[in-house]
């Protein structure tokens, strides 16, 4: 990553409209801050909690749309896998493959991911130390796969709250490869007794300015212009509005660090 960067939108493509609003207002903010862009949709949700949360619209329509906004909007984008057999067919749709935390000790699925070409993108489990995330990076870049990075997404603190080291990531950086801060996920509560994550969104620029302020090389936010409408992780969603406000405001302490 040779500037700052964005990978930012909806949890899961929802819809072509709504993927195309986020995508369209997303590029002209990043235009305007000099941000690099990456459009970031799940074209499908496996790790879900109940048996009956929101999975997706299916996965072809899904990956159809990633590809359109790719091609119509000019943007490289990017999506979650969760099993080895996807990384074939997903990769003729997107640019970029994510490991979710969950499977990022996965051997089978990291080298899969790597051996595509495409960038991968690594999310630190919420189980994994900074310095154990270097074993993560290791079985892509064993592939010959230079275009790899990892991602905080903040640790599990009890059984309903995450925390965030204000250290891991320049001790993560110290693996040599760009470290992303979520700071969307960073903000959840996961295992509440609904079977639906829980998440305090007004903490999400305090994160994100710890997070500049540390050496982040860019940024991991989903976005959606109503997120209590949205139909995953409504909870944790920063409403597409406050963006803009946000990244300005972590811009400029970058420029003063410098």
């Amino acid at each position: 990553m040779n500037k700052f960067t964005l990978i930012a939108g909806p949890c899961a493509i929802e819809d072509r409209d709504t993927a195309f609003f986020i995508a369209n207002h997303v590029k002209k903010l990043c235009q305007s801050l000099d941000i690099n862009f990456i459009f970031k949709g799940s074209y499908r949700k496996a790790n879900r909690s109940k048996l009956n949360s929101f999975t997706g619209i299916g996965d072809q329509k899904a990956l159809d749309i990633l590809d359109s906004i790719h091609k119509e909007l000019n943007l490289d984008t990017i999506t979650d896998i969760h099993e080895t057999h996807e990384v074939e067919k997903v990769s003729n749709y997107v640019q970029h493959l994510q490991i979710p935390a969950f499977l990022c000790r996965q051997t089978e699925l990291l080298l899969a991911a790597g051996n595509s070409g495409l960038g991968v993108n690594i999310k630190k489990g919420q189980f994994m130390s900074a310095e154990s995330m270097g074993f993560a990076l290791e079985k892509v870049l064993s592939t010959g796969n230079k275009n790899a990075w990892l991602t905080e997404r903040g640790n599990s603190f009890g059984y309903n709250d995450l925390i965030v080291d204000a250290t891991s990531i320049y001790r993560m950086k110290a693996h040599g490869a760009p470290v992303i801060m979520d700071c969307t996920h960073a903000v959840q509560k996961p295992n509440q007794s609904s079977g639906v994550t829980g998440g305090d969104p007004s903490a999400i620029q305090a994160i994100a300015l710890s997070a500049i302020a540390t050496g982040a090389d860019g940024f991991f936010i989903e976005t959606h212009p109503d997120p209590a409408s949205a139909k995953s992780d409504p909870h944790t969603m920063l409403k597409l509005e406050l963006l803009e406000g946000i990244l300005t405001k972590c811009l400029k302490v970058k420029n003063a660090l410098k």
